[in-house]
């Protein structure tokens, strides 16, 4: 049986994030192309939904902290509900916070330009959900003891 182009695989956040992932900046829209025209006519933007939930599309940038390939630690996440979420967890520095995805999924993707191509992931996830611990995860999601900053 094939798996059909664009399948969303479920996965938990830990397993595709093992550091975390670091929030930069704000949850915004998701808005469609608009063009020069329909700018300079005054048409508003309109936010994309999700063609298999129904919901509008959210788009977050973050940062993973365990990817060696500097230019590839940051991108975009889209969120998929029907109100913006809101982050459960406070800044640590101006515009940058530590965040958890609920309902994370990932779709396979090919990136790159000619011979630099390299398989990625398009993530999607549902909200937020509280941080489970500050300063690093827990000795119960990794088998070894929490760092603690003295």
């Amino acid at each position: 049986m094939a798996i059909s182009r664009g399948h969303r695989f479920p996965i938990e956040f830990d397993e595709a994030f093992p550091q975390g992932l670091v929030m930069v900046g704000e949850v915004s829209p998701d808005n469609e192309y608009q063009s020069r025209e329909d700018r300079s006519a005054g048409r508003p933007a309109r936010q994309r939904i999700d063609e298999v939930s129904g919901k509008r599309q959210w788009k977050v940038t973050v940062t993973d902290p365990s990817e060696p390939n500097a230019k590839r630690a940051s991108f975009e996440i889209t969120l998929v509900a029907d109100v913006q979420p809101v982050p459960t967890t406070g800044e640590v520095l101006p515009g940058m916070r530590p965040i958890e995805l609920e309902g994370l999924t990932a779709e396979p993707r090919v990136a790159g330009n000619g011979e630099f191509k390299y398989q990625t992931y398009l993530f999607r996830a549902t909200g937020f959900k509280a941080v489970a611990s500050s300063g690093g995860r827990s000795s119960k999601q990794t088998g070894e003891p929490v760092a603690k900053a003295a």
